[in-house]
């Protein structure tokens, strides 16, 4: 048995407790992991009522660790890791300070093989995360491939299925697992679910205080207390950080706080949390890469700028109905608000016959008003024209979820069967407006108050007021049974409905009312060879829904400026993912410490794969399209060192990504035909995924107060947004060297101190191409644009310090 232990141990680093006996974390533990759990269990199997008072000698006890197989709202519901049919992913609170970050997405890109991170926004802090080629990202308009869950509560927007990482508080996360191959967890699980679980007085107490400051005007602050009285518990966790960004108008401004109240007896637990946040970005996006090479810290056009803000609230219980029934419960609402101001060229002009008057898209199509009248030319002739398009996304959602677990034997075998349905309705006001203006050489677009009404043949512009309704409910069941104690098998599947309801609120073009349902199955198996080594396999399918975004902007004749100017639409198709997965996972115990690895592949295919499509009409345009199959399919490494004094991981992950299909669709490519289109051959490389991800760490503790570490990342090259006929150069990979220290004073003081990007490399985390003649070159005299490349640089060099207390 301990073997197995540590097999589980190292391989999912750690994983959320399930049982009485789970260790809480101090703020003053050094480890900071998550312990094994202990459970009862007797040699027959059956579970017995939970006796608090028992002592530990008088019970058969046995460490179990647990692993995620639906989004339940309390820790430790799940299966034995051993028996999970996929790849097991998990990060811990270790290993998220370690990162010294107080963005989650930082620790994902270290610990998990299979994930990078992309800065597409231009802002640390609102990062997309790729995992496999799926995405989860906060940009408006991208196919959002993964599920993401907070305590169980799905966190994927209602309006167009994003994800904002910073919504999230990281000194608050207990952990974090990125959960594949089970469609349990609902719409958008394509590529899997990443599954947060947080902090409370149970598992976390004592205090702590943790401020670092550093490059670029960056200050931060976290405070974290949790305490445990009989049966109550409290916890609360609060953040703040200012960062001034090493691009110019790139600031950042984060206020987040978490809290927990609990309860619970030797057969019940329940939880109230909520949460807050108020965070305000500059977004500088991609930039040409002629500005990128006069200056590392330039922008494009601006303001882009972004404000989130949220609150939240959970109510969650758990209650051991019967020995060998649990029932787990959860109820929520949630309410987010997002501002965002974007500066961009403008496809209004003066007209040709008339420049006293304005036309758009053209010399003789009228620029209107919100009176619907022709506008009149208020600019000099030398001009150069923008617009600043505002947008404001409101929405509310409520939801519940129940799930059922027994754990009777079946057959005389060992089984653990889950059943559960959840039901979430969000509405969503969302609202655009234009306003005209002109460029500086600075690239600042300055408004003069003049707003666009419908313009445009077909109308392409203008105000924006829609109401939606988003109806999600799911039902889904789990069967793991073990035909053997080494062989297990797992099967089940969900049934997802979604109702998605659009109210225009000025006319009717964009009212809609449409219906997507679908039964994902799940099939899959482990095999303990030994006791150091399983191997699994496992087949599942999940789909997505069409967001109320995509409904509202999937004309190619009716092409919207994404996340802003929705028009009428036809129809899209839900994508549905099949994936086959398969692997082997193992440890040893060895005199230098624990060895662990694992070593998996896997391969998805979608069908009616939907990507947000640029207009060869009309510049700075686009649409949503349906464009038939695509496949990732890719292999995942993975090896960790672990002892008193040493930890050290290595991993590799080859994502290979391509078009099955021969769509045609449109692009600001300079290898784009006369009509502003590009043709997809089958086998094409999907744009924006990089094929090779390497990463190494190691930690090392010279003495019991001083830790020295550093890690390594290298990512392989990818094909511009824009290129998916891959006939353009590549985006160059790269490779970054990060290192850091700390010295712990004594039991209280801790200081500590990284560099990231040690060695200063300039490289860009994601590019796609731009409309070279929309404006000229300022850095260049006011020439033109020769190099169509737009590319979003990652931050250089920066040093940072700080100082821990913990009570």
């Amino acid at each position: 048995m301990g073997a197995r232990v540590l097999l589980i141990g190292i391989v999912s680093i750690c994983l959320l407790s399930g049982g009485d006996h789970a260790q809480a974390q101090s703020a003053t533990d050094a480890s900071e992991a998550l312990p094994a759990i202990e459970v009862t269990a007797p040699t027959t199997g059956a579970k017995p009522a939970r006796n608090r008072t028992a002592s530990r000698a008088g019970r058969n006890l046995r460490r179990v660790f647990v692993y995620p197989t639906g989004p339940t709202p309390t820790p430790g519901s799940g299966i034995d890791v051993d028996k999970v049919p996929s790849s097991i992913n998990a990060v811990g609170a270790a290993q998220i300070q370690r990162t010294g970050s107080l963005n989650i997405a930082d620790a994902l890109q270290q610990q998990v093989p299979g994930i990078v991170i992309s800065e597409v926004t231009g802002n640390p802090f609102q990062p997309d995360i790729q995992f496999r080629g799926f995405v989860a990202s906060p940009v408006a308009g991208t196919p959002q491939g993964l599920a993401v869950y907070q305590n169980g509560v799905r966190v994927n927007e209602a309006f167009g299925d994003t994800v904002n990482w910073d919504l999230i508080p990281t000194a608050a996360i207990r952990s974090v697992t990125v959960v594949t191959n089970n469609p349990a967890f609902g719409l958008n699980a394509l590529g899997g679910a990443v599954n947060v679980q947080m902090k409370d007085g149970f598992n976390y107490r004592g205090a702590e205080i943790d401020t670092m400051g550093g490059s670029f005007g960056r200050i931060q602050s976290s405070a974290q207390w949790g305490k445990q009285v009989d049966n109550f518990a409290v916890y609360g966790a609060l953040e703040g950080l200012h960062d001034g960004g090493f691009r110019n108008f790139s600031a950042s401004d984060v206020r987040r706080f978490y809290g927990d109240v609990g309860y619970r007896n030797d057969n019940s637990e329940f939880h109230l949390n909520m949460g807050v946040a108020d965070n305000k970005f500059g977004a500088a996006a991609t930039v040409p890469a002629e500005l990128l090479q006069q200056y590392y810290g330039a922008t494009y056009t601006t303001p882009q700028t972004t404000a989130n803000r949220v609150g939240y609230l959970n109510l969650t219980g758990k209650v051991e109905a019967t020995p060998n029934w649990t029932i787990e419960g959860s109820a929520h609402a949630r309410m987010f608000d997002q501002k965002a101001v974007d500066g961009n060229p403008t496809e209004t002009r003066p007209c040709a016959a008339d420049p006293t008057q304005l036309c758009f898209n053209n010399d003789a199509t009228p620029a209107n008003g919100l009176d619907g009248a022709q506008l009149a030319n208020p600019f000099d002739p030398n001009a150069v024209l923008g617009q600043i398009d505002r947008t404001t996304t409101r929405s509310t959602t409520t939801g519940a979820s129940l799930q059922a677990t027994n754990t009777d034997q079946l057959f005389g075998h060992n089984n653990h069967f889950m059943v559960g349905a959840s039901v979430d309705s969000s509405v969503t006001r969302f609202s655009a407006s234009a306003e005209l203006g002109t460029i500086g050489t600075n690239y600042v677009v300055g408004g003069n108050g003049i707003f666009l009404g419908q313009s445009g043949d077909p109308v392409s512009i203008g105000p924006v007021s829609l109401r939606t309704t988003n109806q999600y409910t799911g039902v889904y069941a789990l069967d793991t049974f073990d035909v053997t104690n080494a062989f297990s098998i797992t099967g089940g599947g969900r049934f997802n409905h979604a109702r998605i309801v659009l109210e225009d609120q000025i006319g009717t073009a964009l009212n809609g009312n449409q219906t997507f349902d679908r039964f994902n199955p799940i099939i899959g198996g482990t095999y303990k060879i030994s006791s150091g080594l399983t191997a699994y396999a496992g087949y599942s399918e999940a789909n997505r829904a069409p967001t109320p975004l995509e409904l509202g902007c999937a004309d190619p004749a009716n092409p919207c400026i994404i996340a802003a100017f929705l028009v009428s639409d036809p129809p899209l198709k839900q994508v549905v993912s099949r994936t086959l997965e398969a692997g082997l996972r193992g440890s040893r115990e060895l005199e230098i410490g624990t060895l662990s690895w694992k070593l998996g592949a896997f391969r998805t295919k979608n069908t009616d794969d939907i990507l947000a499509i640029p207009s060869p009409a009309l510049q700075g345009f686009g649409y949503f399209q349906n464009v038939g199959s695509t496949r990732r399919q890719g292999i995942e490494a993975q090896v960790n060192l672990t002892s008193k004094e040493l930890q050290f991981y290595a991993s590799y992950a080859l994502v290979d990504a391509r078009f099955l299909d021969a769509p045609q669709v449109g692009s600001n490519s300079p290898f784009a035909d006369a009509n502003g289109n590009v043709q997809i051959l089958p086998g094409n490389q999907i744009p924006a995924i990089p094929r090779h991800r390497v990463k190494l760490g190691i930690d090392y503790s010279i003495t019991d107060a001083l830790k020295i570490g550093g890690d390594a990342l290298f990512v392989g090259s990818q094909y511009l947004v824009g290129d998916e006929s891959n006939q353009a150069q590549l985006l160059p990979s790269y490779t970054v060297f990060n290192a850091h220290a700390s010295y712990k004073i004594d039991k209280t003081f801790q200081i500590y101190a990284r560099a990231d990007n040690l060695l200063d490399s300039r490289y860009a985390t994601y590019g796609r191409f731009f409309d070279i003649g929309a404006l000229p070159n300022f850095a260049n005299g006011g020439a033109a644009f020769t190099d169509a490349r737009s590319l979003s640089p990652a931050r250089p060099r920066a040093f940072y310090a700080g100082l821990k207390v913990a009570f």
